[in-house]
């Protein structure tokens, strides 16, 4: 699985709308409204990199309300869950 991390920024007026719009996208795992330097923050899960490009510049970069993106490619997922999972393998 192929994860990526997009930035957006998007219209103050239209954020509600405009995450709703990107979360009903297939590929798009979440969408998360926040603060600081960015107005959402997308995460999108495929199968393969040619997917990606439609996901993204296909679908997200093109929703209503979305001014700018800013792609980040996970590499590796570090999380105490699955730390934890991994370790409790077994053990009932």
């Amino acid at each position: 699985m192929i994860t990526a991390i997009v930035m957006v920024h998007a219209e103050p007026d239209r954020i509600p709308e405009t995450a709703q719009t990107i979360a009903d996208l297939e590929g798009v795992h979440e969408v998360y409204s926040c603060a600081g330097d960015v107005d959402l923050i997308v995460i999108v899960k495929v199968r393969e990199h040619e997917q990606l490009a439609e996901v993204i510049a296909g679908g997200v970069s093109k929703v209503a309300g979305v001014r700018r993106t800013d792609t980040h490619i996970a590499f590796r997922s570090y999380s105490r869950a699955d730390t934890d999972a991994t370790f409790s393998v077994g053990q009932d």
